[in-house]
């Protein structure tokens, strides 16, 4: 029996191993790619060690096109998730405490078109809400990029919302008879008790928001104004020849944020993804 205990450890553990492995090895091959120069790259070869380093990608990738360094497309980036991802915070926690502890009229009604807005798919709705914002005349610039962020975010409404049903409403009633409006029960008690699911929201939505491609395309023209994702896109070019080299560089450098980001909330992430939907 022991021996049969190891071997399946064995075989599970190598089994894990090799999942992750496989899971992981595009990203390691991104960065491998990353010291190679264009005819290693173009070779299509599997190894994960460069023939020959060439750390001058970076240097090139970091020079960026027409005068502006990458350090500017990187704090566009950095701009919009940060600000996109406060309003999500905030406009996502408001919604949900009002339909999680508030009774109003019609509340099951636009709780029912708020889920609905889940399954529209966003192409959808991606040449009527650009004609909106052009009419009044939000195009070229970051605003549509930012403010549906502070109109509510359905799905971080919907796991927060599950995520307030395991607070007691007992702790309404007495911040009620201490003297606490709904507004104070919201920011003093709610708030502060929603941190794992606030925690799961930031990281989510500034991943999302960090690795947004097609919403920088349509609302972005000038260069200067362009965040890492389309900049790196640029390297790509069909009239000339493209450095793989150095757009694998920046891709790279573009994954360091979400890395960290990951790094450090990764407690909380696991506690608020765990503790979502259970009931008090």
């Amino acid at each position: 029996m022991a021996e049969k205990k190891i071997f399946r450890k064995i075989l599970y553990h190598t089994y894990v191993v090799l999942t992750g492995f496989i899971m992981i090895y595009p990203v390691l091959w991104m960065i491998s790619g990353s010291f190679k120069d264009n005819s290693e790259i173009l070779r299509g070869t599997l190894s994960l060690f460069p023939s020959v380093v060439k750390k001058g990608n970076y240097a090139t990738g970091w020079k960026g096109f027409g005068g502006i360094t990458f350090a500017t497309f990187f704090m566009n980036s950095l701009v919009v998730a940060s600000i996109s991802t406060l309003g999500t915070v905030i406009s996502s926690s408001l919604v949900a405490y009002s339909f999680s502890r508030i009774r109003f009229m019609g509340r099951k009604f636009w709780f029912t078109c708020m889920i609905a807005t889940m399954m529209l798919p966003s192409q959808v709705i991606m040449i009527p809400q650009y004609l909106i914002y052009y009419r009044l005349h939000l195009v070229p610039g970051y605003v549509p990029l930012i403010l549906p962020c502070f109109c509510g975010q359905a799905f971080f409404i919907y796991q927060m919302m599950q995520f307030m049903q395991g607070i007691p409403r007992e702790l309404d009633e007495v911040a009620k008879i201490d003297g606490c409006s709904k507004y104070g029960i919201y920011s003093r008690i709610i708030l502060p008790l929603l941190k794992p699911a606030v925690v799961t929201t930031v990281i989510i939505q500034f991943y999302w928001t960090w690795d947004d491609y097609m919403g920088p395309l349509l609302y972005l023209s000038r260069p200067q104004s362009y965040t890492a994702s389309i900049a790196i896109k640029l390297f790509a070019d069909s009239g000339s020849s493209t450095d793989f080299g150095a757009m694998l560089a920046m891709s790279t450098l573009s994954l360091v944020p979400v890395f960290l980001i990951f790094l450090f909330f990764n407690k909380h992430l696991v506690e608020g993804i765990g503790t979502t939907g259970l009931k008090g």
